[in-house]
């Protein structure tokens, strides 16, 4: 028996109980010689083979049964480079040991995963593919600090956890392992012993592919290169360019006739791309597309933070179809949800036994409305996986920016609960500090790490900066999703035109706090779920009124300050509310003279002429850029207001949001002259009644509003107008 190995010893290795492999396996210096151990199970022959001349040195002795070698090399007392001849089922194979192998950490690396400051943790922790010491193989790192041991299991090893226990770096609580051989498009996970000694089959929290469900192992491969925004794909994020987002769910967008399968990424390239360019929008946003175990979640409860899901391809098939946008000229952003994870066994919940992730406390860890997790963003080594996936995808695979999901769930303490059910910070407040401080470090980061990509955030309550920096006490996100408008002029556009002179203030209300943030003014997906119907089911009246009331607000909305967002579907009057297991109604577009075919000839001009006039984009979060013309005009329903450039070139919007024309509607105008019609939402290019202006009408030196020119316009029924100055 081995001289220095004890049988105890021996019987916790072979049953993959023990924790510190590296000091029984490889090659160890003793007084008789080298020692070299080896656990193989189902081995019948282990020779050890100088590397350098490639002879044998030494049969090893079976010790145990169930694998356990060993051999002492005589007149051998400096270790040096050797493989292990294996005889399997009467076949013999020439294996690196994997416990000849020094620590794989640098010193750097884990100095800074320590503190929690690491710009890019997903370089270290995970599976990389690498050569050490000459041999090819894939280097394993973990955090588990409260396992009592950790193996890595896959295709490589029988997904044995006897075979690969690994190293625990104790100042981390990062277990590491190389493993020779293994390589990319292998399955793989790590194998656990917690706390409690009970096995954990977890996947890989760093893994930058997975299986789909109901599969979810983790897949080996590369880290993607590097790249970097173009200039023009940052001068499309700027806070004065024209932003027009189109939100996708990629898996329901369009699919194959059956309605069984989904189009594949490189599908997806090929008809929601050139769609997408055709239709005017100058952002793509895609709805989570982490690797995720229940299609009904949309992507919202994520498990692979660094892992694009299978369903439509391959991790390098999703990096081409960014690319494809990118050269089609559409910037590209992805739905980031860092506020809550699911509890599925083989991910994140309890990953050591202890809540590693999440918190210990439900008041603190459990996510009530979606029975989830929420993560524990005190603990720098979670904020750090978080902070560090932001950066990840905008890095590795050209993400021009983050719509980050659920903020307000986030930042409150006790969101979504009653008196009771949460605990305030440590000073007796309702905010969660651990979260504000990760979403500010977050937002930091990717202004300096990648300039030019964004973050919006989605965030539902008043909490004061959102879009604001956070020296000056904001949170620092680019945008801020306005809800508040949203819901306003929703409930407005819903009632029966006889009752909205009552509700005048739902459509101003928006312009009171309009500078306090860089706002999106967003129809979501959220407002065609959960049976809400679609956004044309909200407008009333007959199949005439519908129509002509739902180009009436898509042309308030694309002339109101802020940047724009449409979910799929909205950009042609879906009919019914969305369902994520089916495609859009599609046929609704057969035949060109449809009301369907109306407002989507409605929002492709719309996007065009948005982004053809500075007015309405240069100055939507400046005072300067807006001012209203006919503000109380609550008997008619109507509302004017101008929009200006930099330049003090103007664009004059006219909504009259009732059924009835109004002829000879006089307002004031700041700047005289000749005014051409540029949109005009009841025109019979998109099925409306054909009212109007005849192109153009001129100013009369006629005071009104206080202004000393007026126009006097035909306001078209259920109709919105926009006015430009010919020079």
């Amino acid at each position: 028996m081995s001289e220095l190995v004890d049988r105890h010893v021996i019987n916790a290795v072979v049953s993959g109980h023990f924790a510190d492999p590296f000091s029984v396996l490889g090659m160890h210096q003793t007084h008789l010689g080298l020692e070299v151990r080896a656990l193989l199970p189902d081995a019948s022959e282990v020779w050890v083979i100088d590397t350098r001349t490639g002879n044998p040195c030494v049969q090893l002795e079976c010790l145990d049964a169930c694998g356990f070698f060993h051999a002492v090399i005589p007149r051998r007392k400096k270790p040096f480079r050797y493989q292990l001849a294996v005889t399997w089922h009467g076949q013999q194979t020439l294996i690196d040991d994997a416990y000849r192998f020094g620590p794989l950490l640098p010193e750097m690396d884990s100095w800074l995963l320590a503190e929690g400051t690491h710009l890019r943790p997903y370089e270290t922790l995970g599976a990389h593919g690498c050569v050490i010491d000459g041999v090819t193989g894939t280097r394993f790192a973990v955090w588990a600090p409260n396992a009592q041991r950790v193996s890595v299991v896959g295709e490589f090893n029988y997904w044995d956890g006897r075979r690969h226990p690994m190293r625990l770096r104790r100042e981390l609580g990062v277990w590491e392992l190389f493993i020779p051989g293994a390589r990319d498009g292998q399955l793989y996970k790590f194998d656990i012993i917690d706390n409690h000694g009970q096995l954990r089959l977890k996947a890989d929290p760093y893994a930058f592919e997975a299986q789909m469900r109901p599969q979810s192992a983790s897949v080996i491969c590369g880290i993607p290169e590097k790249t970097t925004l173009s200039p023009q794909r940052q001068r499309a994020n700027g806070f004065d360019a024209p932003i027009s987002i189109y939100e996708v769910h990629l898996g329901s967008w369009r699919r194959h006739t059956d309605n069984h399968y989904w189009l594949s990424y490189q599908e997806l390239a090929q008809q929601l791309v050139p769609y997408a360019k055709e239709m005017g929008f100058t952002h793509l946003e895609l709805m989570p597309v982490n690797e995720h175990p229940f299609d009904g979640s949309w992507g919202y409860q994520p498990l692979g933070m660094y892992a694009p899901t299978r369903r439509f391809g391959t991790r390098d098939d999703f990096r081409a179809f960014i690319t494809a946008a990118h050269q089609a000229g559409l910037n590209v952003l992805l739905d980031w949800v860092p506020g809550h994870f699911p509890a599925d066994d083989f991910g994140l919940a309890k990953f050591d036994g202890s809540e590693l992730y999440e918190h210990g406390d439900p008041r603190e860890g459990f996510h009530q409305d979606w029975n989830t997790l929420i993560y524990n963003f005190g603990r720098r080594e979670v904020s750090n996986y978080l902070a560090g996936n932001a950066l990840y995808w905008i890095e590795r695979f050209g993400i021009d920016g983050l719509r980050v999901d659920a903020v307000a769930s986030m930042i409150y303490r006790d969101y979504s609960r009653t008196d009771g059910e949460w605990v305030p910070n440590h000073f007796g407040g309702r905010e969660n500090l651990e979260a504000i401080a990760f979403l500010r470090y977050t937002n930091h980061t990717l202004g300096h790490a990648a300039p030019g990509a964004i973050s919006i955030a989605e965030e539902s309550t008043d909490f004061n900066g959102v879009s604001r920096p956070p020296e000056t006490g904001g949170l620092g996100f680019w945008f801020k999703w306005d809800l508040g408008w949203m819901h306003d002029t929703l409930d407005y556009m819903k009632l029966d035109p006889i009752y909205r002179r009552h509700h005048h203030n739902l459509m101003t209300f928006g312009m009171l706090y309009n500078n306090t943030e860089n706002f999106v003014l967003p129809l979501s997906h959220d407002e065609v779920v959960h049976g809400k119907g679609s956004i044309l089911d909200r407008m009333p009246g007959d199949a005439w009124q519908k129509f002509a009331n739902l180009r009436a607000y898509y042309g308030w909305m694309f002339g109101f300050p802020g940047k724009k967002l449409l979910f799929m579907g909205n950009e042609f009057a879906q009919g019914k509310e969305w369902n994520h297991d089916t495609s859009l109604d599609w046929h609704l577009l057969e035949g060109e003279d449809g009301w369907h075919h109306g407002v989507q000839r409605l929002v492709r001009d719309l996007n065009h002429t948005y982004r053809a006039q500075p007015p309405l984009y240069q100055q939507d979060f400046d005072p300067a850029g807006f001012e209203w013309l006919v503000v109380d005009d609550v008997d008619n329903s109507v509302f004017v207001f101008v929009r200006r450039d930099c330049d003090g070139n103007e664009l004059i919007v006219a909504s009259n949001f009732t059924p009835v024309t109004r002829h000879d509607y006089r307002f004031g105008v700041s700047q005289a002259g000749r005014w051409r019609e540029v949109l005009n939402t009841d025109s019979g290019h998109y099925h409306g009644s054909n009212v109007g202006n005849l192109g153009a009408v001129s100013t009369d030196e006629w005071g009104s509003h206080n202004r000393s020119h007026s126009l006097s316009l035909t306001l078209p029924p259920l109709a919105t107008l926009w006015l430009v100055r010919e020079a």
